[in-house]
This record gives C-alpha cells, structure tokens and sequence, in this order.
C-alpha cells in the first residue's frame, strides 16, 4: 500500500507556507494539487512557489504542461501516484498540498484507465458545440452514455464534450469506463483540512489579489491573452485570470475588474470549504497542525 499524507483547503488559508515550512524540515517533496499550477507561464495568479521557494523545498507537479495544452485530473493523479511510489521506494512520505479537490478524489478514489483521445476527435466536437449549442450536444451524449448525460447539466459543456469524445474515439460510454474496476494499490492519505475565520479570509482575499496586481499579475495575463489558448481552455476560465481578460478586452475598467475578481475568488474559496466539508474526511486544523511527527505552527495574519 502507497502511503502519502495531504494538506488541503480553501484558496488563501495559508497551507502553502505550512507545506513549504514541513517540506523544509523534513526534506520531503510537496506534491502540488492545484489545477492551474500545472501550466507553465501562470505563476503570480496562481500564487505558484517562487523561484527560491522550490529551490528549497522540493516541489512535484509545477510547470507539467506548455500552453495551450490541457493537463487533465487523470494526467494529474497518475503522476501523482507515480511521485507516491518513488518517494516512497526511498523511504519518504510526501505531503499533496493544494485546493483542487477533485484533483485529490481522483487519486484516492481510483483512475478509470481511459485511452488518450485523439486532437482531431476534440475538434471536432468542439466545432459542433460552437455550431450546434450545448443543449444538443447534451442530447446527444443522452443517446449514447444516459448515465454520464443525467449527472450534467446542459451548460457543462467541457464535461459533455470529454464524454462524447471517449465514446466516439472507443465506442465505450464514459460511464463504463469509469465502472471498470481499479487494480492500482491502495493509496493511505492522512488528510488534514486548514480553515481560517471566515472574516480574515475574506480580507486576506483581497489583500492578496491586490498584491498579485502589483507583482505584475496583468503582464502574466497579457501572455495567455495572446497565447494560442482558445476561450475554453481551462486557463482562461480560471478564477482572478478571467476578470482580468475582461479589463484587457476593454469590456470593464480596471477597478471594475478588481473588484469582480475579488469577489469571484471569495465565492471560490467558499465552494472549495463546501466541497472539502461534504467530500472528504479530513481532520480539520485551526493555527497549529501537527503532519507526521512535525508540529508546524500557522500564524494567521492580522489586518
């Protein structure tokens, strides 16, 4: 049985800082699970470890993919796996840090073994969702895959689309494909669940966002505004990036901009504490956590 240990919660609760000062100390690596963090080029808006950060602490799952590739949740859970079990060949528990949930579910909960689907196949059905609209692509996945089309709404169209594309490069609905059973070992995970007061959260948010703005956030937004990137990619969706797309396509003003963003990281970081309390069975941590024989202490800010 694989053996790693995670540290998850909302956006801006401080478990970065807490990962790097256990990393540091202990000498294992940080396996990051953050879903924007994979790609390369994004760095202030995803408050990526810095330069110094990673030289000191070994960080796993960084800079995995140039844009304007995808990096999927099962490209992400088995690297993940495959990090698990070269750490711990070397006698180390390495400690998965980050906000993506889904990231981590996937890893604990199984990896359905999906075959790549091909570029032209996703062009393809994306062409058709430009032309045809969400709602007859969701009529046609109900054709052929009922059970995935009656878990998502029309509007998904990400998710219609990936559904589609498995079934018309495999001729096997999604669904079976996730019904097949996982051989992989087990993975054993501690996971421990960092919260911070609601109030300070909402103020550290946008405190932070104001300093992402300052570091230069907006030159990085400028680079994925020009990249080869299409509106659908993952990027371009995320929170913070999206409002500030909108200022450069000259839709809103600057503050205008600022302002949404905040608000839209407030409202993320409040779905991710939803997602976190009703999906997993996490013990929760408050200003001292203890990960493995380590006690890190977590000093929250004061405004």
């Amino acid at each position: 049985m694989l053996k790693a240990m995670a540290l998850v919660g909302a956006t801006g609760t401080g478990k970065s800082a807490l990962a790097q000062s256990w990393a540091e100390q202990t000498g294992n690596c940080i396996i990051t699970c953050d879903s924007m963090q994979v790609y390369k080029g994004l760095n202030i808006g995803t408050a990526k470890a810095t330069q110094a950060e990673q030289t000191r602490a070994r960080h796993v799952l960084l800079d995995c993919v140039d844009l304007p590739h995808v990096y999927s949740t099962a490209d992400w859970a088995r690297a993940a796996r495959d990090c698990i079990a070269s750490e711990n060949i070397a006698g180390r528990t390495p400690l998965i840090c980050g906000g993506t949930g889904f990231y981590l579910r996937t890893l604990l909960s199984g990896i359905a073994d999906i075959p790549s689907v091909d570029a032209a196949i996703r062009k393809h059905f994306n062409e058709r969702l430009e032309t045809e609209g969400h709602a007859a692509m969701h009529a046609i996945l109900q054709k052929v895959d009922a059970t995935t089309a009656a878990r998502l709404a029309k509007g998904d169209g990400q998710r219609v689309l990936r559904a589609l594309t498995v079934f018309e490069a495999t001729g096997i609905a999604l669904s079976v494909w996730q019904q097949k059973e996982n051989l992989l070992p087990p993975i054993h995970c501690t996971l421990l669940w960092l919260q911070k007061p609601r109030i300070q959260l909402r103020d550290d948010l946008a405190v932070r966002f104001h300093q992402m703005m300052d570091m230069g956030w907006l030159d990085e937004v400028s680079m994925l505004k020009n990249s080869a990137c299409d509106g659908k990619h993952p990027s371009k969706r995320a929170v913070g990036y999206r409002q500030c797309l909108d200022y450069l396509a000259g839709t809103c003003d600057k503050a205008t901009a600022i302002a949404d963003g905040i608000t839209a990281t407030r409202r993320y970081a409040k779905r991710q504490e939803t997602w976190f309390r009703h999906q997993l069975d996490a013990d929760i941590i408050g200003d001292t956590a203890v990960i493995g024989d380590y006690l890190l202490s977590h000093t929250i800010p004061k405004h």
